[in-house]
């Protein structure tokens, strides 16, 4: 039984990235058909993640109240009626609307199940559980490709698949509602508190504003570096638009393969070792992106990027429940999760607005600033994890 319900944890994690690639690899196409500058994707995400951090920081009372499964299966069916409703919009405003269901979502589900997975499952699980969100992050591209291929260019249908895919990934988490319960290995002390935490409380605990300043930065780079993946390809090295949204998903799939290997290594080395491993490999994929060497060289650059990212977010999730306590990570991880999608809210149109007055080629730079600021969060944060460790 327990096998069967983490198969279904993966397979709701795949359903959360299946449309977080959509928007970037169809936009190119998407703005010109609306009549909207290139900067207004980011006015789409802002909306989508400004949903996320409400819903984020509401997970505690609502896990509380309905438990993980019940929270997994409204949030994806939430999310699956804003797909189909993107896939019915012929207007940009039309797009506003509905990514604000899809934000709302999109927020819950994430914190509920790393919080699970956190406290149940080992930390190659959380690994492979983050690959399975890359592994939905890699498809979506593929299926809005296959959508824009031909004179059509009908992105409204990569939309309609993706949105009824997470209808029937619904009704199998409903199906599932009765594996949740009574789990043989979730002994009282992995229980959240009977009330829900303020927001103050768990603001001032220490290394908190460290971590959060950390997950802030890594999620504005993963966002940036996937929503504006095609457009860069497009305008900085002269792809066609149906070749790049398929390459826009390279940087995905370093991601997912990274995740995938980083499940069979991360019972050996620490998750501090495993994130500052993949801040050096971020490192190298934006230097490649930077220097001017073609086409190969830039797709190169966003798998290593990828492949940097993976172990950064599994990593310091699954730490969360050892640096900050059991009975307060559920309500810990919805503040990161808000802190992560403030990123995400903030970061994407504000490179936006620098590629339609400045270029599109600073991606790489804006990209590399933020990860020297998360670098040095996330150092910080262990050093103050460390003192407290010690008195």
């Amino acid at each position: 039984m327990i096998t069967l319900l983490l198969a279904v944890i993966y397979a709701a994690f795949i359903s959360l990235g299946l449309p977080d690639a959509l928007l970037g690899s169809a936009w190119p196409i998407m703005h010109a058909e609306m009549n909207v500058p290139l900067s207004y994707a980011g006015i789409v995400t802002f909306v989508i993640a400004m949903g996320t951090v409400v819903s984020s920081l509401m997970s505690d009372r609502l896990t509380l109240k309905l438990g993980a499964g019940k929270v997994t299966a409204l949030s994806v069916s939430l999310t699956a009626l804003a797909l189909l409703g993107f896939s019915f919009s012929d207007r940009y405003w039309m797009l506003l609307v509905f990514a604000i269901p899809y934000g709302l979502g999109a927020g819950s589900v994430d914190a509920a199940l790393n919080n699970y997975v956190a406290l149940h499952y080992s930390s190659r699980h959380m690994s492979w559980l983050h690959c399975m969100w890359g592994v939905g992050c890699s498809i979506g591209p593929a299926i809005m490709s296959w959508a824009l291929l031909g004179s059509d260019a009908n992105w409204p249908l990569g939309y309609r698949v993706v949105g009824l895919m997470q209808l029937g990934l619904t009704a199998l988490i409903l199906f599932s509602l009765p594996l949740w319960k009574n789990r043989p290995d979730a002994p009282a002390r992995d229980a959240a508190p009977a009330k829900p935490l303020p927001l103050r409380t768990l603001i001032s605990l220490p290394g908190a504003k460290a971590v959060m300043l950390t997950f802030f930065c890594y999620c504005a780079i993963e966002s940036t570096a996937g929503l504006w993946a095609s457009s860069y390809l497009v305008y900085h090295h002269g792809l066609d638009e149906e070749t790049a949204a398929a390459c826009a998903s390279l940087f995905f799939i370093g991601i997912t393969a990274g995740r995938g290997l980083n499940g069979f290594i991360a019972e050996r080395f620490s998750d501090e070792a495993l994130t500052r491993a993949g801040f050096a490999l971020m490192a190298l994929g934006l230097l490649v992106l930077l220097v001017p060497l073609g086409r190969i060289a830039a797709m190169a650059g966003l798998i290593i990027l990828g492949a940097g990212c993976a172990p950064v977010y599994p990593c310091i999730i699954h730490a969360t429940p050892i640096r900050f306590g059991r009975e307060r990570s559920q309500a810990f991880i919805g503040v990161q999760m808000a802190s992560a999608y403030m990123g995400t809210t903030l970061m994407p149109p504000l490179f936006g607005l620098i590629a339609n007055h400045i270029s599109v080629g600073l991606y790489p730079v804006f990209m590399a600033v933020l990860l020297v600021l998360m670098a040095c969060m996330h150092e910080q944060g262990i050093r103050i994890a460390n003192r407290t460790g010690e008195k």
